[in-house]
């Protein structure tokens, strides 16, 4: 064991270099030294190159190990010393000063955070925290900036865009349908209904609500004052004349719309073969006509003034549109139509006739200028007045004869329009000369879109004898067959129940 006087020897500062007397010199050398370091540090990051030199100059002061009884040299004890701590396998790392500068750079150069932020992870049934704002546009997290917050919902300004056009919302006032966002001029475009006769927006009327027209078959929506202000009407269709449009106008008043002038039936000869057409059609149905009834086309002056000399008969309100004449008249009828100059017919070419009564039925006569299809319903219709009187059938209720006879119209027009869902014939190949559409070969979609109209016309017409009175024959046809009916008609006069 060591005496004790050189173990209280190796207690003093073993000092390198020159002395330091004074705590304050000690510390200001520290700190010189520090201070170069890092400057070093910092320089080396900049101009790169730079290595750590040890200082020369600076006076330093470190307190010496203790001074062992062993008398070899320091520096091969101390190496000995730190070979007996290192652990088995392990080698201690050996470098320059270099070495040691970065690794004090690298330390003082790294981040205590990521060069991002990373999104938030919600595990599956965590619900997120109620100040997270989701972009109702986008769906994706509000962090900063300004946001629209509409109900319950949050938008970026950006992604706050009108479900019609798909543009940002930037006026302070909005439509909103729904979770749906509009700009007004857009909503008020896509809800307020327009005029489809002045193309204007519908007016609100006193009570504040939007009150317009609409026709039940065509869904042609038009503001109420059109139907007293004079606004063309179409004689066939019902449609009103939109603005900017013109309809075709007839010599005796009535106004005819496009789609229905395109397959009109202008003069008695143009009509022939659709009126054989007709009767071929009924003697299909086994109720074959065997007399010639003559077949006229007339205008309105020359219809009413047949009507009125006339002695029986019922006739429908508000316009007649055909007549099967039983006296013996004279009547004018179209002979021939010359040209269309503009939107009028011109040049109608007239003729008078005397009808010589040689049956039951003298004629049959039918405005002129009606589509082919209306035509030929209204010949139907007439022809079948025509075979109960030539079989007949006398003094019939005005319910029971007038609701046969639209029957028949009606089965006819099923005939032509739904040709595909009936083994009844069709008759358009032998009327094929008879409008534009047909002489083509196929009856177009405009034209089949009419027949339906008609068809709807006859099935809910409001009038007891004609309305009532098809309704009841339909729904004895379709129980009893028309033949059963038409034998319960002759004997009792009533269709059966």
């Amino acid at each position: 064991m060591a005496p004790p006087s050189d173990i209280n020897d190796l207690s003093h500062p073993c000092i390198y270099g020159e002395f330091s007397s004074s705590y304050s010199e000690r510390k200001s050398g520290f700190m010189k030294w520090f201070g170069k370091v890092f400057k070093i540090g910092s320089n080396r990051g900049k101009g790169g190159g730079h290595h750590l030199q040890q200082p020369v100059e600076e006076n330093m002061a470190w307190r010496a190990p203790p001074r062992s009884l062993d008398n070899r040299a320091r520096s091969k004890k101390e190496e000995e010393d730190l070979n007996a701590k290192r652990p088995s396998g392990y080698r201690w790392p050996t470098g320059t000063d270099d070495d040691y500068t970065k690794a004090l750079q690298d330390r003082m150069h790294s981040s205590l955070h990521p060069p991002y932020a990373p999104l938030p992870f919600y595990p599956r049934g965590y619900s997120m925290p109620s100040h997270i704002r989701i972009c109702g546009g986008c769906s994706q997290e509000i962090f900063y900036g300004n946001c629209l917050g509409v109900e319950h919902s949050y938008f970026h300004p950006d992604c706050f865009r009108c479900h019609s056009c798909h543009h940002p919302i930037t006026e302070r006032e909005f439509s909103l349908s729904g979770k749906h966002p509009y700009h007004k001029y857009c909503f008020k475009e896509l809800s307020h209904p327009k005029c489809e006769v002045c193309h204007h927006y519908i007016p609100i009327n006193a009570s504040g609500l939007i009150e317009y027209r609409c026709h039940p078959f065509w869904n042609q929506k038009y503001c109420p004052s059109h139907e007293y202000d004079n606004t063309a009407r179409c004689c066939s269709c019902e449609r009103l004349e939109s603005r900017g449009e013109r309809y075709f106008r007839l010599e005796d008043g009535r106004i005819l719309c496009f789609e229905c002038m395109e397959s009109a039936i202008t003069d008695t000869g143009e009509c022939q073969p659709l009126y054989h057409a007709i009767r071929d059609y009924y003697e299909g149905m086994n109720m074959r006509i065997d007399q010639q009834i003559p077949m006229l086309l007339v205008g309105r002056e020359a219809l009413n003034e047949a009507i009125v000399g006339e002695k029986n008969g019922f006739h429908h309100l508000p316009e007649t549109r055909g007549l099967c004449l039983s006296e013996e008249q004279t009547v004018t009828s179209v002979h021939r139509w010359s040209r269309i100059g503009g939107h009028r017919l011109m040049g109608m070419r007239t003729q008078p006739q005397k009808l010589i009564r040689k049956c039951e039925v003298t004629a049959i006569l039918v405005l002129y200028g009606l589509p082919r299809l209306l035509t030929g319903a209204i010949l139907a219709h007439e022809l079948m007045h025509g075979w109960l009187r030539l079989k007949g059938y006398r003094n019939l209720d005005p319910a029971v004869e007038e609701g046969i006879c639209q029957l028949l119209s009606y089965l006819w027009l099923d005939a032509e329009v739904m040709s595909g869902s009936r083994t009844m014939p069709s008759t358009s190949s032998a009327s094929s000369s008879s409008s534009y559409s047909s002489k083509k070969g196929v009856k177009s979609k405009v034209e089949n879109k009419l027949g339906e109209f008609f068809m709807n016309q006859i099935a809910n017409d409001s009038s007891p004898a004609y309305g009532g009175g098809f309704r009841s024959a339909n729904a004895a046809v379709n129980r009893y067959g028309l033949r059963c009916t038409l034998e319960h008609i002759r004997l009792t006069g009533q269709f059966p129940l």
